[in-house]
């Protein structure tokens, strides 16, 4: 039987030799927009590992804002990453457009909510192509049509751990 001061004493000494200087986790919560549903993903930035989380069905581009806004408070979350998708070409597509505006809502409204989110876009560019292709590879779906925007997500999140630097901070953004 182990004594639970000593386990106690242990963690209380890895928890003092660690020092505010080192990473701290933070779940970063990655969102594949679109028109009628907004696939979620949570990743954390000390594993660098992202889950499917859910799929939000949304009203015309725009999701119910208390629920998200709730998840983000309950989860915890240090940053938004929203899905940009651009045209293979690189330029702006109207759903890029509608994308932006949408992680710009989004950073107001945290900001209104005195939370301390930073929102962000980050190229989504073949995300859903390879969620569908990993999804039916894994017998995940068995229709065409059923839904991968949640996996498009986490690939969203796995493009920004390989390159956090390749993310623009919604405030750094001009509107278009």
């Amino acid at each position: 039987m182990v004594d639970s001061t000593l386990i106690k004493d242990a963690v209380e000494a890895i928890d003092d030799s660690i020092s505010e200087s080192t990473v701290k986790p933070h779940l970063i919560l990655a969102l594949d927009y679109g028109v009628k549903k907004m696939g979620m993903a949570l990743g954390n930035t000390v594993t660098e590992t992202a889950r499917a989380f859910d799929i939000l069905a949304m009203d015309n581009g725009q999701p119910d804002w208390d629920n998200l806004l709730g998840i983000i408070k309950v989860w915890g979350v240090a940053r938004v990453v929203v899905g940009l998708p651009l045209n293979m070409d690189g330029s702006s597509s109207m759903l890029s457009k509608r994308a932006h505006k949408f992680a710009r809502r989004l950073a107001h409204r945290i900001m209104e909510q005195h939370l301390p989110v930073t929102v962000s876009l980050c190229d989504e560019r073949l995300t859903s192509v390879a969620a569908r292709e990993i999804a039916w590879g894994n017998g995940w779906i068995k229709h065409e049509r059923d839904p991968i925007d949640d996996i498009s997500a986490c690939i969203l999140m796995s493009t920004y751990f390989a390159d956090p630097n390749t993310s623009i901070a919604i405030d750094a953004i001009k509107p278009d």
